[in-house]
């Protein structure tokens, strides 16, 4: 949980061969919709899920950087 920030997580499917268990987009209001591969085990999920609260944390959908220089750091 981060303070301050309304987010939203949603349990889905992934493609079958999808490498990411996990994703985030910001919405028009300004909360976050995380998604989480409902496939993946217990332990890939809290995975998931603190690499999503990462990256809002960090504010990472605000930026102009691209996806991969994101997920390099």
């Amino acid at each position: 949980m981060i303070e301050g920030i309304d987010y939203f997580v949603y349990q889905v499917p992934f493609p079958v061969g999808l490498r990411s268990n996990g994703m985030v987009a910001l919405n028009d209001d300004g909360t976050y919709s995380v998604y989480i591969n409902s496939r993946a085990s217990v332990t890939q999920k809290k995975k998931a899920m603190q690499h999503e609260l990462r990256h809002m944390a960090n504010d990472d959908m605000y930026g102009d950087k691209d996806i991969r220089t994101i997920e390099a750091i």
